[in-house]
């Protein structure tokens, strides 16, 4: 019988990270430039980054055509900056001719000018049509237009001010009368038309004016996606102009404090900035040098996993299928792609030394990326030395073994697999970041290459947990549009769930969200180390790989479904798909959870 999980054993392994004295000494490598390095480099970038980037000067645009371009797309026209005189953003006025008043009185010898009064206080058609940040055209609603970005209703674009009051019907009908029998027989009468509908098109003028700079800001927010869509074409045609000036907009509006949309909209103008600078690569590399300490990432793991459960499910997912896996048996040997903090196994560990015929021998090893700075090895050995200590305390024996270096570089015969042990292999999320087919078509990919391996290795079970997206395109906008849609789910997820003044928001959104994002925009062949897939393309790359799927275990999917459903939003989801255990946000689908075992009536064999 699989005993329920302990909510507080990894809370607790944390909390003795985080007392330990030395903790700070034993990570110094997470600082690994010297201050004076960085003092000494700071003038060069500043140097580099203000020849690279064009300079934007709003004065130069010429209203209101050039305010409606930079703003929004060519069929769009929104009625918070076209239905007053004037448009007030940040220090810059763009004047926009009147359509009323004196207009009216030096035009009246155009009597189909007259005609069309009352159509023209419309200002805008009632349905249109914009462009969503997915790149559809949807039906632009004045009354209450659909978000293109956040998928709901919203009604932050006001329509234009008009009444149907009795005056306003009886003016309107004078003035037909008048077009219709000749204003120039009635001047006194048409005067007095005139003047009446003047003082009406001024209040309403006033009104809009009241929401003054506010309502203007407020309108480019809610466009910001559509902005960063126009920037990215622009920047993929190589459009330095264009792409500088709708940048110079977005950088304006967006905020790494903001809600969620100015949060997302930061940290994609960093991405299209340095890419149109050419220092995408550089610009990532330096993100990479400045990692946060242990102390922090596990605060923002904590706050992460706390919030979205999305990692606690994952790793009670991988839990319960070793611990089931190795069952009446008494050696384990865990190959686990990615060791990062070790989070995953105090409940694991516990589970074991409760067992009726006692723990096993556990050995572990771990397969990692050596990590940039002066020290690439020592968080690898800092978390299994942690690990062993850990366990100890519980009467378990574990013997950690770390191997850093290229995932693909790891042949079956380097982990001294015995028979005697259960063999269980262990990946989540780590196959993202590793390279596909596409920088070299006349080779295996690293992916096919790994999961060969695995499948040589034939452990009973290979726990797979991949993150699903599909802005891994060679096509800047093709992955820029799909990228887009699925950041804005986690920004979103953030925006509902977390207060905007909490730190460990910012960072987790800085440290984990933003780099992807930044990583995917700026960076080109083997910088760009961002390439998620669908799982359904996983699921045939490890079908082409000789390997075959397992059926989910129930018992750990209904235990995990109700965990979601009794302990988190309402808005996060868990559903089953294609053998799949997938999560998710409002329908989008952000993780999948999968097990594999070789298929040994597979005569496929990747070399």
């Amino acid at each position: 019988m699989v005993t329920q999980p302990q909510e507080d054993l990894a809370l607790e392994h944390i909390s003795r990270m985080l007392m330990e004295d030395d903790i700070v000494d034993k990570f110094t490598y997470q600082y690994p430039d010297h201050p004076k390095l960085l003092q000494a480099e700071q003038p060069f970038a500043q140097i580099l980054s203000a020849a690279a980037t064009s300079s934007f000067d709003a004065k130069e645009l010429s209203a209101p055509d050039a305010l409606a371009s930079a703003l929004l797309p060519s069929k769009v026209q929104d009625p918070a900056f076209f239905s007053s005189g004037t448009v007030e953003l940040s220090s810059t006025v763009f004047p926009i001719e009147s359509s009323t008043g004196m207009n009216i009185l030096n035009n009246m010898s155009s009597m189909a000018f007259f005609k069309g009064m009352e159509e023209a206080k419309m200002f805008l058609p009632r349905n249109n049509v914009m462009v969503d940040s997915r790149g559809c055209e949807n039906k632009f609603q004045i009354d209450g237009e659909r978000e293109p970005a956040m998928g709901r209703g919203s009604k932050q674009i006001a329509a234009p001010v008009h009444t149907d009051s009795e005056e306003e019907d009886e003016l309107k009908k004078r003035l037909d009368r008048l077009i219709l029998k000749g204003y120039d027989r009635y001047p006194g009468e048409m005067q007095e038309v005139l003047i009446t509908s003047d003082k009406e098109n001024k209040a309403a003028r006033k009104s809009i004016r009241m929401r003054g700079r506010h309502g203007a800001m407020q309108a480019v927010v809610t466009h910001l996606d559509t902005l960063l869509i126009r920037c990215a074409e622009a920047v993929a045609s190589n459009d330095l102009r264009s792409a500088s000036e709708v940048l110079e907009q977005i950088k304006r509006y967006s905020s790494p404090t903001g809600d969620a949309r100015q949060r997302l909209a930061y940290y994609f103008s960093q991405g299209l900035e340095s890419r149109l600078a050419g220092t995408g690569s550089q610009f990532y590399r330096s993100l990479i040098r400045t990692r946060a300490s242990t102390v922090e990432l596990v605060k923002a793991y904590h706050l992460y996993d706390a919030t979205f459960c999305f990692l606690k499910v994952a790793f009670l997912f991988s839990n319960k299928t070793i611990y089931k896996a190795v069952a009446g048996r008494k050696k384990l040997h865990i190959v686990h792609y990615g060791i990062n903090l070790g989070l995953q196994w105090p409940d694991l560990i516990q589970w074991l030394v409760d067992r009726e015929d006692g723990p096993p021998v556990v050995r572990m090893t771990s397969i990692n990326m050596p990590q940039p700075g002066f020290s690439p090895y020592e968080q690898i050995e800092e978390a299994g030395h942690r690990l062993s200590n850990y366990a100890s305390k519980f009467g378990v024996s574990i013997k950690f073994q770390a191997i850093a270096g290229t995932p693909e570089a790891v042949r079956a015969e380097d982990l001294h697999i015995d028979p005697d042990e259960v063999l269980v292999v262990n990946s989540l999320f780590q196959f993202k970041t590793w390279m596909d087919e596409s920088l070299k078509f006349d080779s295996v990919s690293p992916r096919d290459m790994v999961l060969a391996t695995i499948r040589r290795m034939k452990p009973p079970v290979f726990v797979h947990a991949v993150i699903n997206g599909s802005y891994s395109a060679a096509f800047l906008m093709t992955r820029f549009r799909q990228a887009l849609y699925s950041f804005t789910a986690l920004f979103n997820m953030m925006e509902t769930m977390v207060p905007r003044d909490n730190k460990q928001r910012l960072q987790v959104e800085r440290d984990f969200f933003a780099r992807s994002a930044i990583n995917m925009i700026a960076c080109e062949g083997a910088d760009r180390v961002e390439r998620p897939q669908y799982y359904k393309e996983w699921q045939m790359r490890n079908h082409r790989a000789g390997l075959r799927q397992l059926p989910l275990d129930s018992d750990i999917v209904l235990m995990l479904k109700d965990k979601v459903k009794n302990q988190n939003h309402r808005h996060l989801m868990i559903n089953e798909e294609h053998r799949w255990l997938l999560q998710g946000w409002k329908g989008r689908v952000l993780y999948a959870l999968s097990t594999w075992v070789a298929n040994d009536a597979s005569s496929s064999e990747v070399t």
